[in-house]
């Protein structure tokens, strides 16, 4: 793991330095490079012309609400040029891939979660258990349970209910059986100043009411990292990890050896940055990033010279 960044502020000649020294540019995507349905301004032109200098572009995100093909739709309306699937590493994705890659999973997977979720499992021929409609009056007593179920894994659900987290719990009172979640994030910042419960928050629940701890897969974990370096060989000391979120995108970056940029559009703050940097908490100094600029945007200069 990385030490804590400075949150030095990116300017001018630090930022062609910066872009000179790096070949892999990870974005994060909300609050990052777009907010909801609107294009971050400038950002659809940073990653082009990040491409036409022969950086390598990734876009990680624990959002697990698409499958990739849905992403690289929402790219396109978004005006971002030519965006492939392979260079969209969602949580969802990654998950399926360490359930089909790293469990080697036998057996079926439990899963609270949404439709983004479910595609990307079945699309890497993980087979999940079918939730049935629950019939009027039914309980936990009374729930069918199916029994090659082998793993559990909570993402984003907006129709999580009593009787699923009560059907994981009974799930996982088998020790054999997976406990993952697709990414920590407890909530999400909505239209309006509204915000989400966020797969986090699902996880929480569930942690409580099994006394076990989840897998995370996503953000901060390294394992997003490694889907990506196992398929394009990257370099860390050469890679550069942008986004907006400290304890997710910058200890991400920082557990995987990656130079930090916090973007202030999002849901981060300077003044947590600096809050961070200066704690004696270890584990809050590895949440500070390395550099710290207004928006994606501030790239523009530096790229088109």
């Amino acid at each position: 793991m990385a030490g804590g960044g400075g949150c030095v502020t990116l300017r001018g000649a630090q930022i062609r330095d910066l872009l000179d020294s790096k070949h892999n540019v990870l974005f994060d995507c909300d609050g990052v490079i777009w907010n909801g349905e609107t294009a971050v301004t400038g950002a659809p032109e940073v990653v082009s012309l990040l491409k036409q200098r022969g950086k390598r572009v990734f876009f990680v995100t624990n959002n697990c609400t698409r499958p990739r093909e849905n992403y690289v739709q929402k790219f396109s309306r978004l005006g971002f040029a030519d965006v492939a699937e392979e260079e969209i590493f969602s949580s969802a994705y990654c998950s399926a891939a360490y359930l089909r890659d790293v469990a080697r999973l036998q057996g079926k997977v439990y899963v609270i979660g949404c439709d983004g979720v479910m595609k990307e499992l079945r699309d890497a021929g993980v087979p999940v258990a079918e939730e049935e409609d629950a019939e009027p009056g039914a309980s936990i007593y009374t729930c069918p349970l199916d029994p090659d179920v082998k793993a559990v894994l909570v993402g984003y659900d907006e129709n999580f209910t009593f009787m699923k987290l009560a059907k994981a719990c009974c799930y996982l009172r088998s020790s054999e059986c997976l406990f993952l979640a697709t990414d920590p994030d407890p909530w999400h910042p909505l239209r309006g100043g509204r915000v989400t419960p966020g797969s986090g928050s699902l996880t929480a629940a569930l942690e409580t009411a099994s006394s076990r701890k989840a897998t995370v897969i996503g953000k901060p974990s390294r394992f997003m990292f490694n889907c990506i370096a196992s398929q394009f060989g990257l370099d860390p000391a050469r890679s550069l990890m942008i986004g907006d979120r400290l304890e997710t995108d910058v200890l991400f970056g920082s557990n995987c050896g990656l130079t930090t940029v916090l973007t202030l559009t999002g849901v981060s703050t300077l003044q947590e940055a600096l809050a961070f940097r200066d704690s004696q908490e270890p584990q809050q100094k590895h949440c500070a990033p390395d550099y710290v600029m207004e928006s994606v945007a501030d790239f523009l200069q530096a790229l088109e010279e």
